[in-house]
């Protein structure tokens, strides 16, 4: 095993715009959680879950936001999109908690972000 490491610096993120997104089983997880009724699951099982949904949430949004910064101003996508981040910004600032009631409602941020993020994928509407 080597001692040394190699430090990547890409302040661009354009590595990580590069990978993919797992979206397939974050969004199983998604609606799974959503419907919960009343889980009795160990506390770390819901700290895991929501470190899940978190993490995932802010690789979403970066790529609603690389989209959005790449649209023209005059595309209503992008300003549906910034309302979609300001909302994921102000939930993912909160204090991960990691309980029964924090879990739930990371959930249907993911949704949210994933909503938007087929939005901005799609071509734009045609001007009338």
């Amino acid at each position: 095993m080597s001692d040394t490491y190699v430090l990547l610096h890409d302040p661009k993120g354009l590595i990580e715009a590069e990978l993919p997104l797992d979206r397939a089983p974050h969004e199983a997880l998604v609606t799974a959680v959503l419907a919960w009724n009343d889980p009795d699951l160990a506390p770390r099982d819901y700290e895991q879950i929501a470190l899940q949904l978190t993490g995932h949430s802010r690789a979403v949004a970066a790529d609603v936001r690389r989209l959005a910064a790449a649209l023209p101003k005059s595309d209503g996508r992008g300003a549906f999109a910034e309302v979609v981040l300001r909302e994921a910004d102000g939930r993912l600032s909160a204090p991960l908690k990691g309980t029964a009631r924090c879990v739930p409602n990371r959930a249907p941020l993911v949704q949210a972000l994933y909503t938007r993020l087929d939005r901005l994928t799609e071509p734009a509407p045609a001007a009338t």
